[in-house]
């Protein structure tokens, strides 16, 4: 796909950056990262163009794990079977007003999460079960401050998001599709697309958590980047995507024996379809098997969105 092309794909893509469900771990309090994994893909860097009304996707996603991984990446001794589905939607306002050169918006994320968790621990005296269940609202993201850049073959945009404590918690609940904190993620995004259709996409976020006032823990500060590698072929882009998450501060808590750090990785494939003129939603799909994890879940997520302006 060529640059005029990639210029129509200007449709929705912060709330690809933004939407979804966040894949259960270990590290930080409540075991997922702010904003979600695998919410970003082909396009990552790309806006929305102003509308009349807003631009809105929507979001599906399964994740499953059947295993932990402790502080040196092996497999603990904990049974775990976790699944998380989700749906979400997000909305998207980009506006004719130019900031440093930039077009500015501003966007809210909303979601519902479905969230199931066995774990068996071993004792002394035989496994200890232990489950929960809970489907609720997650916390909403709000995100005052989107600014786009855009020249030839280059699309960036940086933003803020800010995430209050509004969705399910219950500090005696062994899973909670809320954090029970606020949160600040500064986060730039980037993609370029080549003389010849290929494509290079990027989003990066680092996630600053308040203290949990119910609980007095306080999750380290998080690195999250997703990325794309593809080739246009008509309305589709084909290729590459995966995401990388890594904390780079400690928790900390009274009682936490280690800075109880977080890591992963997946890849996977993802394809997108954009046909412009046909009134058709942007789709995408795709299916991505972590690796390497330590202190958290390590399983597979397949997410499909779409989304369309109105």
């Amino acid at each position: 796909m060529n640059t005029r092309k990639a210029s129509a794909t200007s449709l929705p893509l912060l709330a690809a950056a933004l939407l979804g469900l966040a894949s259960p771990a270990r590290a930080v309090e409540g075991g997922a990262p702010i904003t979600p994994f695998g919410v970003s893909g082909f396009g990552a860097g790309i806006m929305p163009p102003p509308s009349d009304v807003a631009t809105v996707m929507v979001r599906t996603t399964f994740y499953h794990a059947g295993q932990l991984r402790d502080d040196a990446g092996d497999r603990s001794p904990v049974g775990a079977d976790i699944t998380v589905n989700s749906l979400g939607a997000a909305v998207i306002k980009m506006t004719g007003t130019s900031i440093l050169g930039a077009r500015y918006g501003y966007a809210a994320v909303f979601s519902l999460l479905d969230m199931k968790v066995d774990l068996a621990i071993p004792t002394p005296a035989g496994p200890l079960s232990m489950a929960g269940r809970k489907t609720a609202m997650g916390d909403i993201s709000v995100v005052p401050v989107i600014l786009q850049w855009t020249s030839p073959g280059w699309f960036q945009f940086a933003a803020l998001q800010v995430q209050p404590p509004t969705g399910s918690y219950d500090k005696n609940s062994l899973i909670n599709p809320g954090t029970g904190h606020w949160t600040w993620s500064p986060t730039y995004a980037f993609t370029h697309i080549g003389a010849t259709g290929f494509e290079v996409s990027s989003a990066i976020q680092v996630n600053l958590s308040a203290r949990n006032r119910h609980t007095g823990y306080r999750s380290g500060a998080e690195w999250q980047q997703e990325f794309a590698l593809g080739q246009h072929a008509g309305p589709y882009t084909v290729g590459l995507g995966g995401y990388f998450y890594r904390q780079f501060t400690d928790d900390r808590a009274a009682g936490l024996a280690n800075g109880n750090r977080a890591r992963v990785l997946a890849l996977g494939p993802a394809i997108n379809f954009f046909s412009p003129g046909s009134k058709l939603p942007i789709v995408w799909l795709h299916a991505f098997k972590e690796f390497g994890a330590r202190n958290r879940s390590q399983g597979t997520q397949v997410a499909l969105r779409a989304a369309m302006a109105f």
